[in-house]
């Protein structure tokens, strides 16, 4: 009788478990072996994650490492729009804003759940089904892999909505791709394109994932840029003006299938299965010190000032995207930085004045 490793007998709400056989090359399944699916299940909410679908990761990504049958964990989420967002802001407005007492134990889960990625026994594939942007993002560089469809965007929000993206982006996007592009998405927010994020480096492996007339087309949102040296055509950043508009009619007419992103996810599963599996996840272990290196360092002083944020910037930030009507949901930052040139404090008044809700 094998000894159970795990903390405790999980019951999944939040997300979902799935274990599904491992395919040789031949696309048969293999006896006894499964790669383990860990799915984010709030697609109404752009799969963001809540308290409770943090603690489930927590112990989903646990059980997946210990369980002896399992060679890879493929981390994902519900549906074609959103891998993830980041943090609830409805939970972070109404219940963490102005109490950095509670965020404070938050973030220690937060933590815990990149931990979990960094520290599994197990390779770790982030099939990237839509937007990973703020917290997304971060939890999806802790893994070891990430496969996108080329609709996917990718960025941070912290600064536009009241936080800095100390979760993870501050310590592991420039080792991606370099201080520079790390500097600009960090702090100016701007997303990327999936071409864009690949040709940074920031990803494995894109795949269309939109059919027109039943065929596969690259994303039509993005420009076509140069021909490289292999003479493939090269995507970069996103359309604008007329152009932008056709391709967005053209977005209309066909499908979103992402049968080439499962189809791509099982292959890289598959050639991590034709590996010795101690010395694969020894390879791994020691890549991984080079994202360990720096998460450890900051976690902890990170999770500190996150906490305190949530009297100021943070609950402003929050609330404003929360109670604020679409396409007006950040605060005056001008007027903002204006009252805190005047020396106002921080306080009710203040938040009121600047924030799009109490217009």
């Amino acid at each position: 009788m094998l000894v159970s490793h795990n903390l405790v007998e999980a019951n999944y709400s939040e997300i979902l478990f799935e274990k599904k056989p491992c395919l040789d090359f031949s696309g048969n399944p293999v006896d006894g072996l499964y790669n383990a699916w860990i799915s984010l299940n709030n697609p109404k909410q752009y799969n963001s994650y809540t308290t409770d679908a943090v603690k489930e990761i927590i112990l989903a990504m646990r059980e997946a490492s210990n369980d002896r049958s399992v060679v890879a964990i493929v981390f994902t989420a519900v549906g074609n729009k959103a891998f993830c967002t980041g943090g609830n802001t409805k939970e972070y407005a109404e219940y963490y804003a102005g109490n950095p007492q509670e965020y404070k134990q938050y973030m220690r889960l937060f933590n815990d759940m990149v931990s979990a990625i960094l520290m599994s026994d197990k390779p770790v594939v982030n099939r990237v089904n839509g937007m990973r942007i703020g917290g997304g993002q971060e939890i999806g560089m802790a893994c070891d892999f990430s496969i996108a469809h080329d609709l996917a965007r990718f960025g941070q929000a912290g600064p536009k909505h009241g936080s800095a993206p100390d979760g993870g982006s501050t310590d592991f996007l420039q080792l991606f791709v370099g201080i520079e592009n790390a500097m600009f998405s960090c702090t100016v927010c701007d997303p990327w394109s999936a071409h864009e994020a690949m040709r940074y480096g920031l990803l494995t492996e894109i795949v269309p994932s939109l059919k027109v007339n039943g065929e596969f087309v690259a994303n039509p949102l993005v420009q076509k840029q140069w021909v490289n040296d292999k003479g493939e055509m090269v995507y970069g950043k996103m359309k604008s003006g007329e152009a932008l508009a056709e391709a967005k009619q053209m977005l209309k007419q066909g499908e979103v299938d992402l049968e080439l992103l499962d189809k791509a996810v099982e292959t890289i599963c598959t050639k991590l299965m034709m590996t010795m599996p101690n010395c694969l996840s020894k390879t791994i272990n020691s890549l991984r010190k080079k994202k360990l290196e720096h998460w450890d360092k900051n976690k902890e002083t990170n999770r500190d000032w996150l906490a305190l944020n949530m009297m100021t910037e943070g609950k402003a930030g929050f609330q404003a995207f929360n109670y604020g009507l679409r396409g007006n949901r950040e605060v005056d930052f001008a007027k903002l930085r204006q009252m805190l040139a005047e020396g106002k404090a921080w306080n009710e008044e203040l938040i009121k004045a600047i924030s799009p809700q109490y217009k």
